[in-house]
């Protein structure tokens, strides 16, 4: 009996091996999106009109210009006082909620992963802010010299970031990582990026919020990143590795251009746009 139920132990086992092999996605169909060198570029976005307010980007299957917009008050104001109140919990050795402006949930769609039968994806990204130009190159320097410091100083100096210097951040765009994209293995929000890179970003609390944007990937590895490129990269890096500790290597920096807002809060909102505001 023992050997028996061995052996259909083993069985089962080789089975399911197949199984998840055969639903592995082979990285052969998806190496177009990568360089020789091993760096992701991508061909869907143009940002030469950005400090004008313009992004153009392949969306849908057609190229298309949008206006840059700023994420209004209402949500900057949440989305601090949110982070204000993690920051405490976490000093007081509790467990941040899965709730609330760190978890975006990032919802995008236009290739089909071998493994799959819809080209749609969601998935939950650490999501954050991005400082504003002139302010980049101070506050990557002061997160690089404060790489080992102790928790209580980074838990003030991020309290001093939502606070004092919550006007040197971005509210034009969102920054998040592509932690697991790599030439040996395609997420699907990757891939989708790379094909269209419009996506929506929801936010749940009982203040539910939508963001829709064009995504902007910058991969630290591309030897033709711009000086400003390459600081957003290193940024969006660093303050993760600040928080979390250092990562084995750099990963794929997200930066999400808002288009359009919604007030997606329950009875309230209903998901109606809010930016831009409606005639």
């Amino acid at each position: 009996m023992r050997t028996t139920i061995a052996l259909s132990l083993a069985a089962l086992s080789a089975a399911a091996a197949i199984a998840i092999a055969q639903e592995r996605p082979s990285m052969k169909t998806y190496a177009r999106f990568w360089q020789q060198g091993g760096y992701c570029r991508q061909d869907n976005v143009d940002l030469k009109k950005l400090d004008q307010g313009i992004v153009r980007a392949k969306v849908e299957g057609k190229w298309r210009q949008f206006a840059v917009q700023r994420l209004s008050d209402k949500f900057m104001q949440w989305n601090f006082r949110e982070r204000l109140k993690t920051i405490e919990v976490l000093k007081k050795g509790g467990m941040p909620s899965f709730a609330g402006p760190h978890s975006g949930m990032v919802a995008s769609h236009g290739r089909r992963r071998e493994d799959g039968q819809f080209a749609i994806n969601n998935a939950v990204k650490g999501m954050g802010f991005l400082p504003v130009k002139e302010h980049l190159p101070e506050l990557l320097a002061e997160i690089r010299a404060a790489a080992d410091s102790s928790e209580e100083y980074k838990f003030a100096w991020l309290t001093k970031l939502y606070t004092e210097r919550k006007d040197w951040l971005d509210d034009t765009k969102l920054a998040s990582l592509e932690l697991y994209a790599t030439p040996e293995f395609a997420t699907h929000t990757f891939l989708n990026q790379m094909t269209d890179p419009g996506v929506s970003i929801v936010f749940l609390d009982m203040l539910s919020f939508e963001a829709r944007a064009v995504t902007q990937l910058i991969d630290p590895r591309d030897p033709g990143l711009s000086g400003n490129d390459r600081q957003v990269a290193d940024y969006v890096n660093g303050i993760h590795d600040f928080f979390h500790g250092a990562a084995p290597r750099p990963s794929i920096v997200a930066v999400y251009h808002v288009i359009e807002l919604y007030d997606n809060s329950p009875g309230r909102g209903r998901g109606v746009r809010v930016v831009p505001p409606l005639p």
